[in-house]
Formats: structure tokens, C-alpha cells, sequence
């Protein structure tokens, strides 16, 4: 069992004593969506998977909080948040927009000046913040730093 797996067991376990249902239920989704991948892939999730799985649950509710305002739907938004903070509890400590600035900066500076184009620095630099930054964040980094060079 993976260490992400084990935090959330015990988490839940504690949760369910104060009775805290909403923490209870976010942390039920994660442990069944951990079921759910673990059957689809047919092994034992690694950490990494693990932490691939609360990355993709916390954007999902993102693009619900996202929908949920347009429609005027304040209480599901809210609702969506909570469990999202939920989540980011387990998720690693996200990098600024100023750190991801300055990743993207030494990417640029290591690549040959006709090979700067924005999937070309995307790809450099996404494996370095995979699960460190939001990729929409990443994205504004890089087109503002092209732009600036250009």
C-alpha cells in the first residue's frame, strides 16, 4: 500500500470519529477512485500513481467549481471547494507563478534560439513541475516569456 494510501486511511478513520462527513465522503472518492485505477491498471498503484489520482480528482473539482458558478449555483460551487481543499491537503506544496517564472527562464536560456516555441519549452518544462503547478499557470508563463523575448 502506498504512502499517500495509508495517510488517507488513517485520515479517514480519524474523520469518521468526529464526524465529519464531508471529509469523510472526499476521502471515500479518493480511496475508491485508488480501487478503481488499481483494477484498471491490474497492479498495485506505485506513490506516484497515487498522487496522479488526487491531482486528477482536485482539477475535477475545479472544472466543476468553474461550471457550477457560471450556472449560479453557489452551493455546489462551495461545496466543490471544500472537497478541493480537502485534497490539496495531500497534494505537494503548489509553486508560485514567480517560481514557475523562473523555471520557465532557465528552460529558455538552455535552448537553442530557433528551437523557442511554445510546445517545445512545454515539454522542456513540464516534467520539472508535473504535479508542482497548475498547467494553465505554466502555459501563462511561457507565452508572456516568449513574448517578452521576442
Amino acid at each position: 500500500m502506498g504512502v499517500l494510501k495509508d495517510r488517507l486511511t488513517a485520515d479517514l478513520k480519524t474523520a469518521m470519529k468526529a464526524r465529519e462527513q464531508l471529509r469523510v465522503d472526499t476521502i471515500r472518492s479518493a480511496l475508491s477512485a485508488f480501487t478503481y485505477k488499481r483494477t484498471e491498471a491490474g497492479v498495485e498503484l506505485s506513490d506516484a500513481d497515487e498522487l496522479a489520482v488526487v491531482q486528477k480528482l482536485s482539477k475535477q473539482r475545479s472544472d466543476s467549481i468553474t461550471e457550477f458558478t457560471r450556472g449560479n449555483r453557489l452551493d455546489l460551487a462551495e461545496k466543490e471547494q471544500a472537497e478541493k481543499d480537502i485534497l490539496a491537503e495531500y497534494l505537494p506544496q503548489q509553486k508560485s507563478a514567480e517560481e514557475v517564472r523562473s523555471i520557465v527562464r532557465g528552460v529558455l536560456a538552455s535552448l537553442p534560439v530557433d528551437g523557442r516555441n511554445q510546445g517545445a519549452v512545454m515539454k522542456a518544462v513540464m516534467p520539472q513541475l508535473k504535479g508542482l503547478a497548475d498547467g494553465n499557470i505554466v502555459r501563462q508563463a511561457v507565452e508572456s516569456e516568449l513574448a517578452a523575448q521576442a
